[in-house]
């Protein structure tokens, strides 16, 4: 399933297209298996507060969001064969390394997801 990440109030899709994994096992598997993650793109995982990049091939920056889908805590960078986690986070959004910083995405920053 893809969404869209909408940065509000001023609108603008700020990740398109945002995937969103189906059941257990597309959450156990996430980016594994992938060599980056392109441009623009990024995967949305709903009921979450904790991320690995065991057996990634590369970095990643993390967007923790709360229910309110308000930012939380970015983590930029996160490397392979790293934990990260925000107790306060509802949801994470898994983007490109650098990607955050470019869109602009930080604490407080509210986004809508439209699926």
């Amino acid at each position: 399933m893809t969404a869209r990440a909408v940065r509000e109030p001023d609108g603008v899709t700020v990740i398109e297209p945002l995937h969103v994994p189906r059941g257990p096992r597309e959450r156990m598997r996430g980016l594994l298996g992938r060599e980056s993650i392109p441009d623009g793109e990024g995967m949305w995982f709903p009921k979450c507060r904790m991320i690995h990049t065991i057996g990634m091939k590369f970095a990643i920056d993390l967007v923790y969001l709360n229910k309110k889908h308000e930012v939380r805590k970015v983590v930029e960078g996160l490397r392979p064969g790293r934990l990260s986690a925000c107790l306060g986070a509802d949801s994470v959004i898994e983007l490109r390394s650098g990607a955050a910083k470019e869109l602009g995405l930080r604490r407080g920053v509210k986004l809508s997801i439209v699926e």
